[in-house]
């Protein structure tokens, strides 16, 4: 699936501005009915390292109520966290309803970091496709809607971005060295996240990827696709009434 991805789209500065000032008005909007309606939404963030999520999820709610979303940057899980079932820490951040919860990395850790780097069993890994699923699926049926976002870019631009940020004293804190050896191990997270989505991607919760090599055309795709699910979401919620 990621073979198949254009990398080239890209989109001019003016068009950018125009198209990220009306999506983040709309979404200003769209919370205003997600409060009224008590739905609950989940954005879900994942992407190579130094794909723009950071620069997605500040665009996505630089324009929302800050009363009304969350934002979790997810990391390795505590010792205590590691006592129980790796979705418990996330059941703890699902939002109430009318409310956003957008996370940065999530409970795909699983199926992702986990399994490469042998953090989970195979058995366990394996398990957690049809886990996800059925979580995703208990949100789904009811009043959340769930929205995942892949942000992609090459292996190329990654090196770049890498390069550039070790250069900038501004930001060579977001670069690490855990960030160096997972770029090691890139063929073997394309095969992770080829078989995500091919087993954790069902109507109702499905994967979408946003191509992001231009950081400005990803990020107001990213603000088009999580404003077409809520409203998909909220004419469900009315219709069934």
């Amino acid at each position: 699936m990621l073979e198949s991805v254009d990398l080239s789209l890209s989109i001019d500065k003016k068009q950018y501005k125009k198209e990220l000032k009306q999506t983040q008005l709309k979404l200003l909007q769209l919370q205003r009915s997600i409060y009224d309606h008590q739905l609950g939404v989940i954005v879900v963030f994942e992407g190579w390292d130094a794909s723009g999520k950071g620069g997605a999820i500040k665009r996505l709610t630089n324009g929302l109520d800050p009363r009304g979303f969350e934002v979790h940057a997810i990391g390795a899980p505590s010792t205590n966290e590691k006592r129980h079932h790796y979705l418990k820490r996330f059941w703890n951040k699902i939002p109430p309803y009318g409310k956003l919860a957008i996370f940065d990395r999530s409970w795909y850790g699983r199926v992702l970091v986990e399994r490469v780097e042998d953090f989970a069993s195979v058995s366990e890994w394996n398990r957690a496709y049809n886990e996800i699923v059925q979580f995703e699926h208990l949100l789904a049926q009811d009043r959340y809607v769930v929205i995942k976002v892949w942000l992609h870019i090459s292996k190329e631009e990654q090196l770049i971005r890498f390069q550039e940020r070790a250069q900038d004293p501004l930001k060579k804190w977001k670069i690490t060295d855990e960030d160096w050896r997972n770029r090691a191990n890139w063929e073997k997270y394309e095969e992770a996240v080829e078989d995500m989505f091919q087993h954790t991607s069902p109507p109702e919760s499905k994967w979408h990827i946003v191509e992001g090599e231009n950081k400005h055309y990803a990020r107001v795709k990213t603000n088009h696709i999580v404003i077409q699910e809520i409203e998909n979401k909220l004419r469900q919620l009315t219709t069934s009434f």
